[in-house]
This record gives C-alpha cells, structure tokens and sequence, in this order.
C-alpha cells in the first residue's frame, strides 16, 4: 500500500469463496475523498506506476473542479428521471401531471439504458419517432424538457459527467381558439348543471379550470368586499391575485352559494368548495367536455381557450394591460400579448371605426388659403 497526498494506491484483498483464505488483488486500486466520502476505483493495471498517475489525474481534477464520479457510466436513465420526479414533489410543482405524461414517452424509449449511452443522435432519432407517431412539436417539446431537466439535476448530483446538447424543436401550432358568446352558451348548455357555474367563471374570469377553479374554497369569496382572491401558492407562478365580483359574476357565485347550502343541509356535511358534485369535490370534467364541444358544434374547442376569450374581452373594454395581466394571471406582457387575440368581428369593428373617420375628413370643407403680403 502506497501512500499519495489526500489519497493512496493499493492491493485490495478478499476472501476466496472456496478455501476462505485472504488474498491480494494482482492489480491496483486508489482511493481519495471525493464530496465528503470516501471513494474507491479500480485502476485495471498492475503497473504501479500508472495507478499512481491516475491518483495525481483524479487529485489534480478535484482541484480544479473537473472530477467526475467514476460510477457515472453505471447510472441509468431511471435514476435521472427519479431525480425530476423527487424535485417536483419537494418543490410542490403543479405540473405533475405533465411531467407523467412527458415520462411515459420517455420511459417508452429509454427506460433501463444507461445515461451515457443517450448522445445526442439518439436524442434527435427519438424526436424524430415521435413527430411520425403524430406527436406535435410543442409536446416534444416538453419531453425534451424533462429529459433535459434530469440530466442537470444528475449533473448537480455527480451521477453524470455532461448534459447531451438537446436543441428544441419550432413550434408553429400555437393555438388561436376562443369563445364567442353564443359558442359558449352552446357548449354551456350540453353541460351538466354542476358543470354549468364552474364554465360560466372560467368564461367570465379566464382562471385555469384544474389548477384555480376546480380546488377553489369558499373563504376566498369575499362578497362584502366584491371579490375572488387565489391565495399566494395556489396559482401557477405562486403569486396571488384577485378578480372583482362583477354583477354577472357576482350572480353566479350567489347561485352556487345557494346551492351549496341546500345540499349541506340534505347530506349534513361542510362542503368547503365552491364548484363540486353533490358535495363531492372535482377532478376532472374532461369527457363531459368532449362530448358537450362536439354537441355544440365546437369541435377542438378546449377549456383553456376561455383564457384567450377572458383576455380579448378585457381588451375590447379597454381595461388596462396591467391591470389585466393581474386579473388573468399573466406574469410576462409577451404571454399575455399571445392571449390578446383579434377575431374577425373585431377587425370589422375596427374597419368601421377607420371609415367613420374618413368620411367624416371629407365631409369637412377645404380651408382656404390666402397669401400674406
């Protein structure tokens, strides 16, 4: 045994399985501390001399912060995703579901590989099976997104020694739908009754149905006070916001309260939510949704396009982009400028207004002009 510096090279011993007696390794092994454990590693040789120079190479890497682990050519791809998945629990992310639904094509194509073995090219060749399996650019995307939030997450823990380049693909189908009102009503009326309050907030407020509707309690309904508030951590980005109780608003949220009441006296039962199925609280309303947009006559049509018409319809009253950045829940003027969209009707609104204009210069008699001396 040979000591180096912080670390040593040696002869490993071990007992033989079929005489019991100790024996010594032909070859060398070093050791060093490496992250605050202690680290061993085969070096395969027997000449001294070159263990020795492996223990300097992997001081020398300590040292300048290059070092990593020799057992990153053992972590697999699962270990990786195990780490996303630890991260979303710890920080409380809302988007897990999304996460799942990214892990399920990935896990699809890489499970039980190593991390190593996931270069670039075998990346491009998964994004390319996925585009012909119909899958779009943006949910892609978002894949390649989680596969590249593992990779720096091992990177952070030393499980892997390099994050794969993964280059985004060009999203072209950003989507572009809202609701006139009349579409609405439509889709409203193939609805539920229980459903009927939470689409009619949705379409009034533009707040996210899953995450900010559905799981919304009573104690944030001030009707005093005329408003609906979401707390500090009950929003996507974590910021809280209010909305006021405007007259139509207001009714509907009256109605329900109403309602509420009723069957907290039937079931005898506190039914702390505000949107729910006989007391029972919702999850979900994606089937009935499915089947009431094709009903209607509005096939495509998705609940988060209430967000675009709840925007358009903040524009049209001239409500201040700030103000309605706060109301909706856009944290960046960019989004929000995606969300401000511009039907047709509008456009022609906004061409009448142009030719009122004109005409009214024409009806003006030209002033005439007299020269001065």
């Amino acid at each position: 045994m040979k000591a180096r510096g912080i670390g040593r090279v040696f002869h490993r011993t071990f007992k033989d399985p079929k005489t019991g007696t100790l024996k010594t390794t032909d070859t060398w092994f070093i050791e060093y501390q490496a992250g605050g454990k202690q680290v061993r590693e085969a070096t395969g040789t027997t000449d001294e001399r070159v263990a020795q120079a492996l223990l300097k190479k992997r001081l020398g890497e300590l040292g300048t912060h290059t070092y990593v682990d020799p057992s990153v050519d053992k972590v697999t791809f699962d270990q990786l995703t195990k780490l996303v998945e630890d991260d979303y629990a710890v920080n409380g992310k809302k988007s897990a579901d999304r996460l799942q639904f990214a892990l399920v094509h990935l896990r699809g194509a890489f499970a039980g590989q190593k991390a190593v073995c996931l270069t670039t090219a075998r990346i491009t060749t998964y994004m390319k099976a996925r585009q012909q399996a119909g899958a779009a650019n943006a949910t892609i995307n978002r894949e390649l997104a989680t596969l590249k939030r593992a990779f720096q997450l091992g990177l952070r823990s030393n499980m892997v020694g390099r994050v794969p380049h993964i280059a985004l693909l060009e999203e072209r189908n950003a989507r572009t739908g809202f609701f006139e009102r009349d579409q609405y009503l439509a889709v409203r009326a193939q609805l539920a009754p229980a459903l009927q309050p939470l689409i009619d907030v949705a379409y009034l407020t533009g707040w996210r149905l899953k995450s900010e509707l559905m799981p919304l309690t009573w104690d944030r309904v001030d009707f005093p006070g005329g408003w609906i508030r979401l707390e500090p951590g009950a929003t996507k980005h974590r910021e809280g916001r209010m909305f006021p109780l405007i007259p139509e608003l207001r009714q509907v949220l009256q109605a329900q309260r109403e309602h509420t009441d009723t069957v907290q006296k039937t079931t005898r039962t506190i039914i702390p939510w505000v949107f729910h199925r006989q007391g029972e609280r919702m999850v979900t309303l994606m089937r009935a949704w499915r089947t009431a947009v094709k009903k209607a006559g509005c096939p495509g049509r998705i609940p988060h396009d209430f967000r675009r018409t709840a925007v358009r319809n903040l524009e049209r009253a001239g409500v201040s982009r700030s103000a309605a950045m706060k109301m909706v829940g856009h944290k960046t003027e960019a989004i929000y400028r995606r969300y401000a969209i511009v039907s047709e009707g509008d456009l022609k609104h906004a061409g009448t207004q142009l030719a009122a204009i004109h005409t009214s210069d024409q009806a003006v008699p030209s002033a005439k002009v007299v020269a001065i001396r």
